[in-house]
């Protein structure tokens, strides 16, 4: 083989023709084998990893519809448990205003019972303090008749009769005691 002018292609310039021929059939024996040996194993590499990034996309995708199943699923019960806690609330207001109406009335029935038992308890002293006033009175009244008279007046029915008839009779006069101030 001639060499080719100006370019120098050192070592990979064949000095023989047997040696350009060996240089061939080795390129189609390494060919063969690269096609024989090789190659299926990156036609199986590639369908392999063709079969898991399909089936990844597969399982990405399902897992999308799940996510997404999942959150109308979420989002219809958040809406239920919203609608719930407005429901919760109205209730919770309608007991209130019940349970107010309920202490209301017990505090005016309270009320109405301190009232009562009140007035009973000042008529009661009231008729305590006049039994008293009477006697007081009585007491006074009939001493005080003993000086005027010059006896003394111990008889205690007589005297007691005496007190009852001037106490009704200033009873019936109905007299104030702003009047009786009044006349002194």
């Amino acid at each position: 083989m001639v060499p080719m002018e100006g370019i120098d292609l050192g070592p990979l310039l064949p000095h023989h023709l047997s040696e350009l021929i060996m240089g061939i059939l080795l390129m189609i024996v390494l060919w063969l084998v690269i096609r024989a040996k090789v190659m299926p194993r990156f036609e199986q590499m590639y369908d392999e990893r063709r079969a898991a990034i399909e089936g990844g996309m597969e399982k990405a995708e399902k897992a999308q519809a799940e996510a997404q199943a999942a959150l109308e699923e979420y989002q219809a019960q958040l809406t239920e448990a919203r609608g719930e806690a407005a429901k919760i609330r109205e209730d919770a207001k309608a007991q209130g205003a019940q349970i107010l109406a309920e202490m209301r009335e017990q505090a005016q029935a309270e009320a109405a019972r301190i009232k009562a038992t009140g007035e009973a308890q000042l008529e009661a002293e009231r008729s305590q303090l006049l039994a008293e006033l009477r006697r007081e009175v009585g007491g006074l009244a009939t001493t005080l008749a003993g000086r005027i008279v010059g006896e003394s007046l111990d008889d205690d029915e007589r005297a007691r009769r005496t007190v009852e008839r001037f106490l009704s009779d200033l009873e019936g006069q109905d007299v104030t005691p702003s009047e009786t101030g009044a006349s002194r």
